[in-house]
């Protein structure tokens, strides 16, 4: 069996090395050394160029199940992550360039590797049993007409502008309610009322919070969506008008009307997670967290993404791949990485393991693996696949798995019931693998 890879990132990589380690020949395409992407300087594989931290290794957290579900599938990506880990408390964060030459030196230690210099510009499938795209966030503009070409002009997200989501048991109930504007059609919303002190002092916290500085590659990020920081600055009413409009939004169960109104929309099927609607922000992490529980119904709200607003090229994925990472309209096609619509290091490696393990049994006369939605692997999977409403990407989150069978109120309880269910889960999907 004849393989090829284009993008020797996270997820690229960790396709490889799954392919290689079954004996199929792999021919990995990565423009590096010959061009860099505006944030890469390494000319090694599988660069890091964020942070070196690949989040928590704790299983109260759900990017420590991930990784813990990796490892059950023999991941290379951890592997070597641990082998060239550095101090950082329950973080697993790594010497960034130790890290990059090992994955580097490991997959040249494989005979039936070739790695191929050069600027792709062709999704062809020829003279390959199947190819994995993996170019990432920052996939070069050459390729950018064959994606074109495969998947028609409305395909690509070129900048990622996306509001954060919170979980829906960490919402208060007492301070939102469910209504429809003018109460015309469904309620499929849950309101978030705040009085004229809440609204001014969420205002006026907010116009004063610090923003990541953007790269110079990302200067043109906000053409297409506004920041809510940045609607706020132009007047504190502009919001009122805006997102947080308040007319036809009433609690039955007050005499207040609302001053400003936040809206929450379903984010998933089961309605395990909430999205704040028409908050796109450039602010740090923790200024979120500070600024938006100002809100009354989000006091104690737990944010399983952050906003965020950068160059992130990636497909509409529901639309187009099935739940192994495979093209629909071309069988040969894979896709892997942030490109899918998965965000992280672990998440966009874990979905280039699948893609390649999907196409290896596929093209090997196996039957395909269905990795169970109770781990954070088979609901990535369920997430690039299932078409549920605008898509945007995702990190790993215990709000994405299926839900537990028994209520448990306790939150770190919570958690662990999901990481122990999510662990057995994946033993008894190892046991069937090849």
């Amino acid at each position: 069996m004849k393989a090829k890879v284009i993008g020797g990132g996270f997820a690229g990589c960790e396709a490889c090395y799954q392919l290689l380690k079954r004996g199929v020949d792999v021919t990995l395409v990565e423009m590096k050394p010959l061009k860099h992407s505006p944030a890469h300087q390494l000319d090694t594989l599988c660069e890091v160029v964020c942070s070196n931290s690949f989040k928590s290794d704790d299983l109260s957290t759900s990017s420590g199940l991930l990784k813990a579900e990796m490892r059950l599938l023999d991941s290379l990506i951890v592997k070597v992550a641990e082998q060239t880990r550095v101090p950082a408390g329950n973080a697993l964060a790594v010497d960034r360039y130790a890290f990059s030459e090992k994955v580097t030196q490991e997959l040249d230690s494989f005979a039936n590797f070739h790695r191929v210099n050069a600027v792709e510009t062709s999704l062809d499938t020829d003279g390959f049993d199947l190819v994995i795209v993996a170019t990432g966030p920052l996939t070069d503009d050459a390729l950018i007409p064959a994606f074109r070409q495969l998947f028609g002009d409305e395909f690509l997200y070129f900048f990622d502008a996306v509001a954060p989501i919170v979980t829906a048991d960490s919402i208060d109930y007492d301070s939102a309610f469910a209504a429809s504007r003018y109460g015309k059609g469904e309620a499929d919303y849950l309101n978030c009322p705040m009085n004229k002190e809440e609204y001014l002092s969420f205002y006026e916290n907010l116009v004063a919070a610090e923003t990541v500085e953007l790269k110079e590659f990302e200067n043109n990020v906000f053409e297409g969506c506004m920041p809510i920081e940045v609607m706020a600055k132009r007047g504190a009413d502009t919001m009122r008008f805006g997102p947080l409009k308040p007319v036809g939004l009433r609690d039955e169960r007050k005499d207040e009307k609302p001053y400003a109104v936040l809206q929450l929309r379903k984010e998933n099927e089961q309605g395990s997670l909430y999205n704040l609607v028409g908050f796109q922000t450039n602010l740090k992490y923790g200024e979120q967290k500070r600024v938006f529980s100002l809100i009354p119904a989000l006091k104690d709200a737990e944010f399983v993404r952050y906003g965020v607003m950068h160059r992130n090229t990636f497909i509409n994925a529901p639309k187009f791949l099935n739940e192994h990472f495979q093209v629909k309209s071309n069988p040969k096609l894979f896709f892997a990485g942030q490109l899918t619509g998965v965000e992280g290091y672990m998440e966009s490696t874990v979905s280039g393991l699948v893609a390649a393990l999907q196409a290896y049994r596929i093209f090997s006369g196996q039957s395909p693996i269905d990795f169970p939605t109770e781990t954070i692997t088979g609901a990535l999977c369920k997430h690039i696949s299932v078409d549920f409403g605008e898509y945007s990407p995702m990190n790993s989150s215990f709000g994405i798995l299926a839900p537990l069978n028994e209520k448990i109120r306790d939150k770190s309880q919570r958690k662990i019931a999901y990481s122990e269910r999510a662990i057995e889960a994946m033993k008894n999907t190892v046991n069937n693998l090849i």
